[in-house]
């Protein structure tokens, strides 16, 4: 397997996983037991779960991009035109390493008032995880199309 296809499926994987999450959080605060204990682990702010609208929002976007960088990747077929696929990837990209540097800047570093808890997940698991996606959907917008050569 090419190693844009192990990137892009093990970055897809998890857009498409946090996506579903997404999607889930339109109806329930799972896996956690309370939609205060939701706002203080997931937003850090507030007093329960965003509304259905916006979960289901972040959900879309989630589910695009998981296609994107796996299409990008030759995991799944490609539908429409190779430049928007590419553009869609390096959108992705960017938006994950802005979420990631940012959260690190804006929520580690105190910035921006979030709970304690919230503060120390972000900067252990959320940030570093967007960082991570927005590395390797950046490594397959750019190894995806010198595989496979120009395409139009």
């Amino acid at each position: 397997m090419r190693g844009s296809k192990v990137v892009g499926s093990a970055v897809a994987g998890v857009l498409a996983g946090t996506g579903a999450l997404h999607a889930l959080w339109t109806v329930t605060p799972w896996p956690l037991r309370t939609p205060e204990e939701f706002a203080d682990t997931v937003v850090g702010t507030g007093d329960g779960v965003p509304p259905a609208a916006a979960c289901a929002a972040v959900a879309g976007l989630l589910s695009s991009a998981a296609y994107l960088v796996a299409a990008e990747a030759g995991v799944v077929p490609a539908v429409g035109p190779a430049r928007l696929r590419r553009a869609g990837v390096r959108a992705v990209s960017a938006v994950m390493l802005a979420r990631g540097a940012g959260g690190l800047l804006l929520f580690g570093g105190g910035l921006l008032g979030r709970s304690e808890r919230f503060r120390r997940l972000d900067t252990r698991y959320y940030s570093p995880l967007c960082l991570a996606l927005g590395a390797g959907a950046a490594a397959v917008a750019a190894t995806g199309y010198r595989e496979r050569g120009p395409v139009a």
